[in-house]
């Protein structure tokens, strides 16, 4: 299905590129709000992502990049635009989300979450939860298998999220900042961890950030967006070969290579906290 406001899943139009796995064409998204005009937050939106691309988004807040993200999942509906997954078929499951918040059921055990999204795949539950202990060792949680997720701290609840999206290995994983809410320490090391995992399989990223850093480290492309309403303002290239390793960040050549992307965000940014400071002032005059 194609149109205003439509997302398709299947393969790809005659107008997307050969090797795009996702294709976002002419994407709007607009809301209601208590004043008469409703907020425009994204659109004109156009950006494809190759089949096993790690692409990051960057860009001020407020901009619409989980908005984008959420389209492109189908929790929520574009307003006009469309959105192509080429799915292959080789997986039951096209796509996997994981947000900042967690996400998980604080009711189930740590594998019993992840083994969650498998049974309703079909898989028996034998084996689902054989599947869920492997990717509980991967992710360093074999430990707290049985534990609840109140035990846990914050990192150790967003690895257990990272296992359960990637345990039904999805074609296409959407990450929206699952790192936003860590220490720094905890943040570089959940970084690396998933880092080496998709340089062992290369599964397609769209991945959330507000971090430059972050998104060099981790991304093929980084995409600067505008302010609201939020579009592609300059795409990038990471020059940086894989495998990557955690020693990058100390290079010269990192550093060139983030005031770059910072001199492109820098305008936005101030775009932003102009509009901020604006409506706080006529909040202020109108009191």
């Amino acid at each position: 299905m194609k149109g205003a406001g439509s997302a398709s899943a299947g393969p790809g139009s005659r107008d997307q590129a050969p090797d795009a796995k996702i294709s976002i064409s002419g994407v709007h998204r607009t809301f209601a709000a208590d004043t008469a005009d409703p907020v425009h937050a994204l659109g004109p939106f156009d950006l494809e992502i190759a089949d096993g691309e790690f692409a990051c988004l960057v860009g001020p807040s407020g901009c619409g990049k989980s908005t984008l993200l959420r389209i492109v999942a189908g929790l929520i509906r574009p307003s006009q635009g469309e959105i192509e997954i080429n799915a292959s078929g080789s997986s039951s499951a096209p796509l996997s989300v994981v947000f900042q918040d967690y996400s998980i059921y604080p009711w189930k055990t740590v594998e019993r979450n992840v083994s969650y999204g498998l049974e309703i795949q079909g898989m028996r539950k034998k084996a689902a939860l054989e599947k869920s202990r492997r990717w509980l060792a991967k992710m360093g949680l074999e430990d707290f298998a049985r534990a609840y997720p109140d035990a846990l701290s914050g990192g150790m609840r967003q690895r257990v999220a990272i296992a359960r999206a990637l345990a039904v290995e999805p074609e296409i994983l959407l990450m929206d900042e699952p790192f936003a809410a860590l220490d720094a320490q905890l943040r570089q090391l959940l970084q690396d961890e998933l880092l080496d995992i998709w340089q062992a399989d290369q599964r397609t990223v769209l991945f959330i950030t507000h971090s430059l850093e972050e998104a060099i480290v981790l991304g093929d492309r980084v995409i600067v967006m505008t302010s609201r309403p939020g579009r592609v303002l300059e795409s990038f290239e990471v020059p940086f070969p894989r495998p990557r390793k955690p020693e990058l960040r100390d290079t010269p050549e990192f550093s060139k290579f983030k005031a770059m992307l910072w001199e492109s965000l820098k305008g936005e940014v101030q775009h932003y906290l102009s509009d901020v400071h604006g409506a706080m002032s006529d909040a202020e005059g109108q009191r």
